[in-house]
């Protein structure tokens, strides 16, 4: 049986500026500080080019017992970032583009992704969860580059 793709998109805006907002998604160990209850552990497992962040890295993330690795793609300062899931999700071929665009003296945050549900039938569910998480994210990394502006 083939399982069909599925998406999601949500956005944000921060009055920082997008190399302050891409500081903030950039740093992996960071995350466990402002990302919320889900990140209570973030670390490198591996550095990219350029290190430590860069195309290549896999930052692992999450909480006891569930962690998240990813792997860097693209990362292009202070604009673009992409990545994928190497494991800790029900989902394949999982990809997502974080693009910073300056608008009005700050940034706006577009995060979308897209993957291929293990399960098939849940990729509508799983949609509405990572865009629910996705959102948090970009929320909070906007407070925090306005808070800690770099």
């Amino acid at each position: 049986m083939r399982r069909s793709r599925a998406s999601y998109e949500t956005s944000a805006r921060s009055v920082a500026r997008p190399a302050a907002v891409f500081a903030v998604l950039a740093d992996a160990p960071g995350w466990a500080r402002w990302a919320g209850f889900m990140i209570h552990d973030a670390t490198w497992e591996r550095e990219g080019s350029p290190p430590p962040g860069g195309v290549g890295a896999i930052r692992r993330m999450g909480r006891w017992p569930q962690y998240g690795r990813e792997e860097i793609l693209e990362y292009e300062p202070p604009t673009h970032m992409a990545y994928t899931v190497l494991s800790g999700i029900p989902a394949r071929d999982y990809r997502a583009d974080v693009n910073l665009y300056p608008d009005t003296g700050g940034t706006l945050i577009r995060w979308r992704g897209s993957f291929t549900p293990v399960v098939p039938g849940t990729g509508a569910l799983l949609a509405v969860v990572f865009r629910r998480m996705m959102t948090g994210f970009a929320r909070r990394a906007a407070e925090e580059a306005e808070r800690n502006p770099r």
